[in-house]
C-alpha cells in the first residue's frame, strides 16, 4: 500500500503476487523445474516441422506429416531411436499385429522385439 503500483518496485511486487502460488509450489516440491527451458528446447523442432507442414500441398498430407512428426518427437522423449521404432512398428503391422493390442506399439510401450 505504501509503494506506487507504477514504480519498478510496485511492478515487481505485482509480478510476485501473480506467480506466488507457483513459487510456493516450486519451493515445496524439489522435482519442479524453476523454468520451462528444457521443454521449450524439446518442442522447438515440432514447431519448425509444423511450419514446414504448411507447404505440404494438401490437408491430408499435412495431417499425416503432423502424425509422423509427433511420433518421432515422442520417440525422442522416450529415448527410442525413431527409425528403429517406425521400422519395428511397420514390420509388426505387416506381420499381422492385432489391432486390439495397438497399445503395445505406442512409443512409451515399445520394446525392441515387437
Amino acid at each position: 500500500a505504501r509503494v506506487s503500483a507504477k514504480s519498478p518496485t510496485g511492478e515487481a511486487l505485482k509480478y510476485i503476487a501473480k506467480y506466488w502460488d507457483g513459487l510456493c509450489l516450486f519451493l515445496g516440491d524439489g522435482r519442479i523445474e524453476l523454468d520451462n527451458n528444457p521443454v521449450e528446447r524439446t518442442i522447438r523442432p515440432i514447431a519448425l516441422s509444423r511450419k514446414n507442414a504448411l507447404f505440404a500441398g494438401h490437408d491430408a498430407g499435412a495431417q499425416n506429416w503432423a502424425v509422423i512428426a509427433s511420433l518421432i518427437e515422442t520417440c525422442k522423449l522416450n529415448g527410442i531411436a525413431p527409425h528403429d521404432y517406425l521400422s519395428g512398428v511397420l514390420t509388426a503391422i505387416a506381420a499381422g499385429h492385432k489391432q486390439t493390442d495397438i497399445n503395445d506399439l505406442l512409443p512409451w510401450n515399445y520394446a525392441k522385439p515387437v
